[in-house]
């Protein structure tokens, strides 16, 4: 297994979609819960203003990360009349077919460019307890 991959993407919420939205991202996080048991985090989050949505995710590696987006993948075009997808931000180093991946969602739901950030420092205590 790889280091983990943290992605991050945020999006403005298209004028009177808001409510559609969120239903639908109770969905789609449903889903990737019940079909990718080896993604660490999926969670979903909205501004107080309802204007903008913030999708933050863990996966242990690169390679969960390709399965995420070969599974849901195909469910993003259902967002492209709900949102404009504006920022995506990789932590981590993704592979290739991941870049291609998130480059394609981008083209499809908007304007963001794909960035990716080299870790310099730090842990991850991911699947491990912590001694007390």
């Amino acid at each position: 297994m790889g280091e983990p991959l943290v992605f991050v993407d945020t999006s403005d919420i298209h004028e009177g979609r808001l409510d559609e939205l969120r239903s639908a991202v109770v969905e789609l996080a449903a889903f990737v819960e019940a079909n990718e048991p080896d993604a660490i985090s999926y969670q979903v989050f909205f501004s107080d203003d309802g204007r903008r949505m913030t999708v933050v995710q863990v996966h242990p590696d690169s390679a969960a990360m390709e399965r995420h987006l070969e599974i849901a993948g195909p469910v993003f075009a259902r967002f492209a009349n709900l949102l404009t997808l504006r920022t995506v931000d990789v932590y981590g180093t993704p592979s290739d077919k991941v870049l291609e991946q998130l480059r394609h969602k981008a083209e499809l739901l908007g304007t963001a460019k794909v960035e990716v950030h080299d870790r310099q420092a730090g842990f991850a205590r991911l699947g491990t307890s912590v001694p007390r």
